[in-house]
């Protein structure tokens, strides 16, 4: 392969991987899993899937939760 062929190849997979990355930031979805739960995607690299009288306690929680994070700012980290 000569220098052009590899510098070529080498833009082509650096502008399939940014289309690939773009792709991936679409935001947050949900969908009814296999067994009947609901998963939401796009908050890490795995969707976190609850039954639904799950996620009716933790949304009960919410208030909780927020004053919770807020009460240990200081100790959370941020994903950036």
């Amino acid at each position: 392969m000569s220098d052009e062929d590899v510098q070529a190849e080498l833009e082509r997979l650096r502008a399939e991987n940014e289309a690939l990355k773009r792709r991936t930031q679409r935001g947050v979805s949900l969908k009814v899993s296999e067994k009947g739960g609901v998963s939401v995607y796009g908050l890490g690299r795995f969707p976190v899937t609850l039954y639904k009288e799950q996620w009716s306690r933790l949304l009960d929680m919410a208030d909780d939760i927020r004053v919770f994070i807020r009460e240990n700012d200081a100790k959370l980290k941020a994903k950036e």
